[in-house]
């Protein structure tokens, strides 16, 4: 099982700055591809950044020049700075892991609500 641990969200004014941390953890497991999805209610959810081990990265168009994501490989966390936030930013930001041990998994963290007051 591989454990996920999200930090960083809250209320920003828009145009402000916010970072989100995401820590996987699993004894045994490699972690693979990294990523950000948000999602607000009655909407599906949608990815925001990606990242893969190699450092790849792909963001939503809606994201891109305002966010970046970031990898710590030894320490197995991403980050999510987002800058330049809006109101339509506003959303539970769930972090997502792909880790493989003979197999690859997925695994979602809790969630942590952004939320940009206009």
């Amino acid at each position: 099982q591989v454990q996920l641990v999200e930090s960083g969200g809250g209320l920003v004014q828009a145009g402000g700055s916010l970072r989100l941390s995401c820590s996987a953890s699993g004894s045994g497991y490699s972690i693979n591809a990294m990523a950000w999805y948000r999602q607000t209610p009655g909407k599906q959810r949608e990815l925001v950044a990606r990242i893969t081990s190699g450092g790849s990265t792909n963001y939503a168009d809606s994201v891109k020049g305002r966010f970046t994501i970031s990898r710590d490989n030894a320490q197995n966390t991403i980050y999510l700075q987002m800058n330049s936030l809006k109101p339509e930013d506003t959303a539970a930001y769930y972090c997502n892991v792909r880790a493989s041990k003979s197999w690859e998994y997925v695994y979602w963290g809790r969630g942590t609500q952004v939320t940009v007051s206009s």
